[in-house]
């Protein structure tokens, strides 16, 4: 099922060259005060670093995912700071909203030159379908009639692509009783439809803070650390995980399957409260 999560040597060096490399960068937690930090740390600084190390050691991937919780505050300082990230990067790159971003203003801001807030992309025999997961004013996740009317839609134009669906909500619970209270409410609908078009492949979401991989109704379901703060797999209640903030690489090959790893920033960054009890 791919390959195993490695902190050293996340590479896309050898594998076929018809390949679709992708890097996810996910919850990354930004505010308007580039000094401001969430739970101890620095989120602009770990998200400069963390972007630095992908792009060092994965190289020039064909698309960057960015999965929600972009801005913790949704502010509008906070989405040009990372637009003009992203856009340094020259990386064509696609961004969908988490359940602390505003998608109205996150779509106005974000949404030009390389960076892009559109519902679906295709290369190389795949199809990126990104959903909008977020309920207004509510942490938990929802693939409302509109959206999942996209889904179909999508699903239907380009049944010939193997495809993967990104979306910020983990579809179904990963075992951690506080974070599954925010899972997705209607995953019967969700599923129900996916299964309806075998060319879909896996779902790829944020939120968690964690890794997860695991397959459900055959389809592969992958989650993600964070670019800055991680939370502790299979706890009841909340709980922060001593490991450094990282991001997943993919590689979707010709054949439908996909390797994918993780790596990690050398150390956990100072000021980390591990103590606390939320935020």
């Amino acid at each position: 099922m791919g390959s195993s999560p490695d902190n050293r040597q996340p590479r896309f060096k050898g594998l076929p060259a018809e390949s679709l490399n992708l890097l996810q960068l996910t919850d990354s937690h930004l505010y308007a005060d580039p000094s401001r930090c969430l739970l101890g740390i620095n989120t602009l600084e770990t998200f400069d670093q963390v972007l630095a190390q992908a792009l060092q050691e994965a190289g020039h991937p064909d698309f960057i995912l960015a999965t929600g919780d972009l801005v913790h505050d949704a502010s509008d300082t906070g989405y040009k700071r990372l637009l003009g990230r992203l856009q340094l990067t020259e990386i064509p790159t696609y961004c969908l909203p988490g359940n602390h971003d505003l998608p109205g203003k996150m779509k106005q801001i974000l949404n030009q030159d390389n960076v892009h807030c559109i519902p679906s992309v295709q290369a190389k025999g795949w199809s990126l379908i990104f959903l909008d997961s977020t309920i207004p004013n509510s942490d938990g996740g929802r693939i409302d009639e509109g959206q999942l009317g996209l889904l179909k839609v999508l699903l239907e134009a380009h049944n010939d692509k193997h495809t993967m669906v990104c979306m910020h909500h983990h579809p179904i619970p990963v075992g951690s009783r506080w974070m599954d209270t925010m899972v997705l409410d209607n995953p019967g609908e969700f599923f129900q439809l996916i299964e309806a078009h075998p060319q879909v492949k896996a779902v790829l979401c944020g939120h968690i803070h964690q890794t997860f991989d695991s397959m459900y109704k055959g389809i592969r379901l992958i989650g993600s650390p964070s670019t800055c703060v991680q939370f502790v797999p299979e706890e009841d209640d909340f709980a922060i995980d001593a490991a450094p903030p990282g991001y997943r690489w993919l590689s979707l090959q010709a054949d439908g399957t996909i390797e994918t790893g993780l790596a990690s920033l050398p150390e956990i960054p100072s000021g980390l409260d591990l103590a606390s009890m939320g935020y």
